[in-house]
């Protein structure tokens, strides 16, 4: 087996140089997201289903409660956490779990690496706790995979346009057409917000359970703190969903031998290089927020 290639089951308490996240994150020890942080968050102009969907608020329920985003999940085991959501997604509130199908559960990244980050958490056993290189060979999974994949991009981009749209100039049409009374029947197509989405896996899981990141171009967080964590989603680490099962002789088969953790940060937007100034890199991530929103 090639030792960029894991394929089984990684002990708790086991390290390795190509997970993309730390330890404590792991084990649910780091700091968790806090919405106050959060850059570039603005007040929705009213609530609706989408805006409760996505909202951090946990809903009051008479269901005994579910944990408060940032409490560690019940029965969360370090790098076997992501299986508390597959196993009981109902006793989560939507601000930690967005959907759930009997196929698939759609979660918000407790440790997002961005301003909207959800995670895909596949529900079928034979799959959930594969390495992405074996489960894609399925071309019947592969291909419901992808149809999950392209409707968690339409709602990420959903929420992106409730956020930002007011600030977009692309979208200055669609939102002056909103204000109008009556609307018209047909709003202005506006921004094309699917085009900021990303997704995929990646090459080295540091968690046991099969999982898709579906996630703002932004890399705006305040969980955002070394270089492997960008990294991890700026370089061929991310694996496409579409790009699944990699040929023979694909780099990507070792993300290891290719240094992708380690390589210079690279701003997304501009193409700056940032050496290995993660907090450099983060100062200017913040100035091209502000003109990536205003396009």
């Amino acid at each position: 087996m090639d030792a960029d290639m894991h394929h089984g089951r990684l002990p708790a308490d086991a390290e390795n140089p190509l997970d993309a996240i730390s330890k404590d994150e792991i084990d649910g020890t780091a700091a968790p997201f806090s919405p106050g942080a959060k850059a570039g968050a603005l007040p929705p102009k009213k609530r609706n289903a989408f805006t409760a969907l996505m909202s951090r608020k946990p809903a009051k329920s008479s269901t005994p409660k579910a944990p408060a985003l940032g409490a560690t999940p019940r029965f969360f085991d370090s790098r076997d956490g992501l299986g508390v959501y597959i196993t009981d997604p109902a006793s989560f509130p939507p601000s930690i779990v967005i959907y759930h199908t009997p196929k698939f559960v759609v979660v918000n990244d407790r440790y997002p690496k961005a301003s909207v980050h959800l995670l895909i958490l596949p529900r079928d056993p034979s799959k959930s706790s594969l390495h992405p290189y074996e489960a894609f060979d399925d071309p019947v999974f592969r291909a419901e995979a992808l149809a999950e994949v392209g409707k968690v991009k339409t709602l990420v981009a959903k929420e992106l346009r409730r956020r930002y749209g007011r600030l977009s100039t692309l979208d200055k049409a669609r939102e002056e057409a909103m204000e109008t009374d009556p609307p018209p029947d047909e709003l202005p197509s506006g921004r094309d917000w699917e085009r900021e989405v990303i997704s995929g896996l990646h090459a080295h899981p540091s968690m046991n359970h099969l999982h898709i990141h579906v996630l703002s171009v932004d890399r705006i967080s305040n969980c955002l703190k070394h270089r492997k964590h960008y990294n991890s989603f700026a370089t061929p680490f991310l694996l496409p969903v579409e790009d699944l099962p990699l040929e023979e002789g694909d780099p990507r088969l070792h993300p290891g031998r290719e240094g992708y953790l380690g390589r210079d940060l690279v701003c997304w937007r501009c193409g700056r290089d940032f050496g290995n100034k993660i907090e450099k890199l983060k100062e200017h991530l913040l100035e091209e927020f502000e003109g990536w929103k205003r396009e």
